[in-house]
């Protein structure tokens, strides 16, 4: 049976223009025993449409582990880390992740107790909740009206020592019904966007940078990130914007002499913008929590140097200052209109481009309310490319 590919489901919230080529639903196959030349299918396709999404899937957690491993053969651990150092201990991310026993490299994340689900007897669930990373937080009363907000944008990466997976797979496995969410910005634009209990939103890297007026595009093409060592641990006394995109710069990052052993060569500088390797488009991919400092080259010669930001070159390193100019070529990407909130259902799986797009988890659930996710991605055997010398020419 030949493949069959149908656009994602949009909300009403959703500006279909900016989702043309945004997220793809798979039919006709199933991805956990894919011939050669269906993965090849797939492989293009989700590199082409950032997203992809096949309804009614039975999957081992050995079949996710290879289906994700098959975008990357050379890759094998966790995109994280093995869960097993103190940088871990002391990461907020810690508490989130449950690893299958017989299949290390994949996590079992969601909210409540699950008994006995692959291998493991008794699994305490809890799903990542605003309150505990913001500065302000939405009040009970509003909680229980059901105002909530993104958690935290991000890539899945470990932005130290480990390169970024390429691809992260999520299964679910139980979903809890329950009535839509709005979500708040509650920047004082008064943006709010309707969203299914507990989805996952998405946004494209593409859209971030193609909207980005000229000035800014010029930095991105010409621009780098430096990443914190050790960065879940660095930001987590810290608090996060109301957004979740980016921290607030109050000084309460953890010392460097504080944090676990860690090694200058290991630090992650990365492009702005990462190439895609099918379409050989521009990507704005930048986890903004975790960034130390900023590099920009000077403009390539010939360019136009009326209106440029930082014609000849910069080193941003005033965390308030970096944070800021990131939050500015960030944050247009993430209005209501811009953001997919996937519905998801019991047995969805979702593949999508982890050097593409960012994402959130969103929302609050109660105690009672059980949610079980298979989640894969790897820590990849090459890092990202970013913008050729003719990329550069064309956007600085």
């Amino acid at each position: 049976m030949a493949i069959e590919v149908a656009p994602i489901p949009l909300p009403p919230t959703a500006d279909a223009t900016k989702f043309k080529d945004f997220g793809r639903e798979v039919k006709g196959v199933n991805p956990g025993a894919l011939s050669e030349e269906q993965f090849k299918e797939i492989h293009d396709l989700l590199y082409q449409h950032s997203l992809l999404l096949f309804r009614d899937v039975n999957l081992t957690p050995e079949q996710q582990y290879a289906l994700t491993k098959a975008f990357d053969p050379s890759s094998e651990n966790y995109g994280h880390g093995n869960n097993k150092t103190e940088a871990d201990k002391k990461s907020i991310l810690h508490p989130d992740l449950k690893t299958i026993p017989r299949v290390p490299q994949v996590q079992l994340i969601g909210n409540g107790t699950v008994y006995n689900h692959e291998g493991l007897a008794e699994a305490v669930l809890k799903h990542p909740s605003h309150t505990t990373f913001h500065k302000t937080q939405v009040s009970a009363e509003d909680t229980e009206k059901g105002y909530t907000r993104f958690y935290r944008w991000h890539i899945d990466a470990a932005l130290y020592n480990l390169s970024p997976p390429r691809v992260t797979t999520l299964y679910a496995k139980l979903v809890p019904q329950g009535p839509h969410q709005t979500v708040r910005y509650d920047d004082g634009t008064g943006d709010e966007l309707e969203v299914p209990l507990g989805t996952t939103a998405f946004v494209s890297g593409k859209t971030m940078f193609d909207i980005l007026p000229p000035e800014l595009k010029s930095v991105a093409v010409r621009g780098r990130v430096k990443y914190s060592p050790h960065p879940y641990v660095w930001m987590a006394p810290a608090h996060a914007l109301s957004t979740g995109l980016g921290i607030m710069s109050e000084g309460l990052e953890m010392p460097d002499d504080q944090l676990p052993p860690w090694e200058e060569e290991k630090i992650k500088v990365y492009p702005i913008t990462w190439k895609n390797p099918v379409t050989g488009e521009l990507h704005f991919q930048v986890h903004p929590c975790g960034v130390r400092e900023l590099f920009v080259d000077p403009l390539p010669e010939g360019a136009k140097r009326e209106g440029a930001l930082f014609p000849d070159g910069a080193h941003l390193t005033d965390l308030k200052e970096v944070r800021e100019l990131l939050y500015k070529m960030q944050r247009p990407a993430i209005a209501p209109p811009l953001v997919y909130p996937h519905d998801w259902r019991e047995n969805d799986l979702v593949l999508f481009h982890n050097r593409g797009v960012l994402h959130s988890v969103v929302g609050a659930f109660k105690k009672d309310q059980i949610r079980a996710f298979h989640q894969c991605n790897l820590a990849a055997s090459d890092e990202p490319a970013g913008p050729t010398p003719e990329d550069v020419r064309k956007y600085a």
